[in-house]
């Protein structure tokens, strides 16, 4: 999988939201570069993961509702004959 890509108002926003977890969580103060770092760093460690649980939600959201479908158009046909 590539890299993980961020607009860059979202990379500020996560950015921004990491460096607030470390001030107020553990108390630590860590600068633009870290976070950044650790948000590249985590987006490849895990990020794969995330993106085929989406993919795999995706695909279970679509079966349901062609299963859904699938019922709407037998019951037409049943009302047909």
């Amino acid at each position: 999988m590539t890299q993980p890509s961020y607009t860059p108002e979202t990379k500020a926003h996560l950015v921004a939201k990491i460096k607030t977890y470390f001030a107020q969580e553990l108390g630590e103060d860590i600068g633009q570069f870290d976070a950044e770092f650790l948000l590249e760093f985590m987006g490849n460690l895990i990020g794969g993961a995330y993106y085929n649980q989406g993919l795999h939600d995706a695909g279970s959201l679509f079966e349901g509702q062609a299963d859904r479908l699938r019922e709407a158009l037998f019951a037409m046909e049943e009302d047909a004959l």
